[in-house]
């Protein structure tokens, strides 16, 4: 009997001893480290670091573009850097394997030790010492008889910095040439077309040209964001109370408003490319909010003839007084009006702003943000020119003051919105909804242009019917019941954990516009409302971006603007592929919630 217990605690034994050897999850299969190109890095100059991945014998993790769409590729993602910019990243290439579980059909796998080469460049302006770069390895592993859940492993990896000037000792040359053999002049970037790096790579390769015709693309498509809007207003306004009507001389005003335009965002990159931070953040903030709604009022008063936008006699006299005071008055105006984009286009033009930081050179940061500025402002090169050019239809006066009018209810009113994100967000719609409904009254029947002309008092009266019912449905929209969220704890997180229980976090703060259409549009979805019940809905409070309770979270969830909304499955792990950055629609939301279900945890 003693011989038989003995016998069977070796074989319980036994089992315990493969079951604790058997990996939990991706990240067990995987060991990482780094190691540099050069033994100190250089401020201002570029240099190589390679990842390298020690895969458990008997395992594979995906490659970096596995053939299956249903498979998770291994993907390295950078932790913003204030100093530091990533270049050029090179995965490894991948071996084809069939496994036992999946006959007949091939993967793209890594096995073994792979390398991860990526190219850096250190801002001149690092200070010298140690330094950190961080960041996170999406994998996932699978043997012949399963595949486990993706994982998402921290990296850090250390790296110290010398002085400008200095000697940059060349080390490792036995990993970094098998490097160096593969960065041929003709070699396709590994970069994804929309990455954060994809402009920078342009860039480092030689194909500048390119790289600012994507930069004006980009510029062209932050007119799609909802804080630029409140520019059509303001250049309307501005172009609306020209008297010169002649073609040449109002489209010679429309690019002098560009180009003020162009200064504003020009200075800008320049200040980031002294600094090496960011400026996206502080023109988020709400002091930046009021002056902006501030300005709005100011702009509004002048619709309604209270004073004509020109320079002060001081210093038109010294200008030279007539046209050229004219222009000033105009490349003013541009200089101002930029700023009212901010708080939307900040978050898009992150990887602008790092790359420009990164490599401190004032010159490369006045062109890259120059031409974003035109790609930003050539809408209103436009606008500008046929807004003045309406002066020229016949019997304009009344109409026109008229429209000069509407435009100033529109000031108005988005100058109370900027202001009213500033110091009561949660009211600033309703604060929209009164300005609507008092405009159209305004404009519909208490104004008295043009009241001795039945038609065009038709025309005011539908008008100010139009503007009424559009704040009636903004105010019913208000009423509808949106997603029930907590404020975010750790304490949530580890009950969700526990119990198993997915996790949706969104991290929002008072003077995101963007954050605010989620609210209204995207949250009140009752799709979404009932796709997202199952999960612990937890609310994270960005406003004060940069206090030190905000940054220990970005840090953490790797956060860089907002709105961002995570998913954590019943594992606490992000669910990778299913984060949202800005703006997203009701159905693609829900499209974002399949992938969330479609995770293996689940």
């Amino acid at each position: 009997m003693k011989t038989y217990r003995a016998v069977l605690l070796i074989f319980f034994l036994f089992l315990s001893v493969v079951a604790s050897a058997q990996p939990r999850g991706s990240a067990e299969t995987v060991s990482i480290h780094s190691k540099l190109s050069v033994e100190r890095v250089v401020a201002g100059e570029e240099f190589q670091l390679a990842l390298i991945l020690d895969i458990k014998d008997e395992w594979h993790i995906n490659a970096h573009q596995p053939l299956q769409d249903y498979l998770i590729g291994t993907e390295f993602s950078l932790s913003f850097q204030d100093h530091f910019i990533l270049t050029h990243i090179e995965y490894p290439g991948p071996k084809e394997y069939e496994f036992a579980f999946a006959p007949g059909e091939i993967l793209l796998v890594y096995e073994g030790r792979e390398y991860i080469f990526m190219s850096f460049r250190a801002a001149s302006t690092v200070q010298p010492g140690e330094h950190e770069l961080t960041g996170s390895l999406s994998v996932q592993a699978c043997d012949d008889n399963t595949c486990l859940a993706p994982a998402r492993i921290e990296v850090r990896m250390p790296v110290e910095v010398i002085p400008a000037g200095s000697e940059a000792v060349q080390i490792n040359d036995d990993i970094f040439s098998a490097f160096e053999s593969r960065l041929e002049p003709d070699r396709e970037t590994t970069l994804r077309p929309g990455s954060p790096h994809e402009i920078g790579a342009m860039f480092d390769a030689g194909r500048a040209l390119w790289a600012f015709a994507a930069i004006f693309l980009i510029g062209l498509a932050l007119n799609l964001t909802p804080c630029v809007y409140p520019m059509l207003s303001v250049t309307v306004s501005v172009f609306g109370s020209q008297t010169d009507t002649r073609t040449g001389a109002v489209f010679a005003k429309a690019v002098t408003y560009l180009l003020g335009i162009a200064t504003t965002y020009s200075l800008l990159g320049v200040a980031a490319a002294f600094t090496g931070r960011l400026f996206g953040f502080w023109l988020q903030s709400p002091l930046v909010l009021t002056m902006i709604g501030i300005l709005m009022l100011l702009l509004a008063l002048s619709m309604f003839g209270l004073y004509s936008l020109q320079m002060p006699y001081w210093l038109s006299s010294r200008l030279g007084a007539g046209k050229f005071s004219g222009y000033a008055g105009i490349y003013f105006s541009g200089l101002v009006v930029g700023v009212f984009a901010a708080p939307c286009i900040g978050p898009p033009i992150i990887a602008l702003i790092t790359f420009v930081g990164t490599h401190g050179d004032p010159l490369l940061g006045f062109w890259i943000f120059f031409v974003l500025s035109l790609g930003l402002g050539f809408p209103y090169l436009i606008l500008g020119t046929f807004t003045g050019l309406l002066q020229k239809l016949p019997k304009s006066g009344n109409w026109m003051n008229w429209v000069k009018k509407v435009f100033g209810v529109v000031l108005i009113g988005l100058g109370l919105f900027y202001i009213g994100l500033a110091f009561f967000a949660p009211y600033v719609m309703h604060i929209l909804v009164i300005t609507m409904l008092a405009g159209g009254v305004y404009l519909g029947f208490i104004e008295r242009t043009g009241a001795d002309k039945i038609i065009f008092r038709a025309v005011k009266a539908f008008v100010g019917l139009a503007i009424i019912a559009a704040g009636l449905l903004v105010l019913l929209n208000l009423q509808k019941e949106g997603i029930e969220w907590e404020e975010y704890s750790p304490q949530r997180l580890e009950y969700a954990r526990e119990n198993n229980i997915p996790v949706i976090i969104d991290f929002y703060a008072d003077w995101c516009i963007p954050c605010l259409e989620l609210e209204l549009n995207t949250f009140t979805d009752p799709r979404v409302i009932e796709a997202v019940n199952p999960m612990i809905r937890l609310k994270v409070d960005m406003t004060h971006f940069d206090s030190p309770e905000s940054e220990e979270l970005r840090r953490k969830f790797e956060i860089a603007a907002v709105p961002t909304i995570i998913f954590l499955d019943e594992n606490g792990r992000e669910v990778l592929g299913a984060r949202v950055t800005g703006f997203i629609n009701p159905d693609d939301f829900l499209k974002k919630i399949e992938t969330v279900m479609k995770n293996p945890s689940f």
